[in-house]
């Protein structure tokens, strides 16, 4: 089994943070940094707000795929710049809530935590 078809295999069971950045890095890095981040960052604007209609009336189906978009062009950014985001989401949340520490946040509702 080549690399490629194991990384199929575990794509249909699971993915890791890791595993997807790899895998948008292999599919679309070099037509990501030819646009780049700015530019990338209006596509991501698209994409919210294709969700943000998926979320007043869209279908469980649709809502699924505009997720699924807003996580790819978070992550081809993130490869543009350099960005591990494994170690972001640990850095930030491996701890537990940024604002009060606690893995159940109990920060009050008026910040953002």
């Amino acid at each position: 089994m080549t690399v490629y078809e194991s990384l199929r295999k575990r794509i249909m069971s699971e993915i890791t943070i890791s595993d997807f950045q790899g895998l948008i890095r292999r599919m679309y890095f070099e037509k990501d940094l030819e646009r780049g981040a700015e530019a990338t960052f209006l596509w991501l604007m698209e994409e919210i707000g294709e969700l943000a209609a998926a979320i007043r009336s869209g279908t469980e189906a649709e809502l699924r795929g505009e997720f699924a978009d807003v996580i790819a062009w978070i992550t081809t950014i993130a490869n543009i710049k350099g960005i591990d985001l494994t170690k972001a989401v640990q850095e930030k949340y491996g701890s537990g809530c940024p604002g009060c520490g606690n893995f159940i946040c109990n920060c009050p509702d008026n910040i953002k935590p």
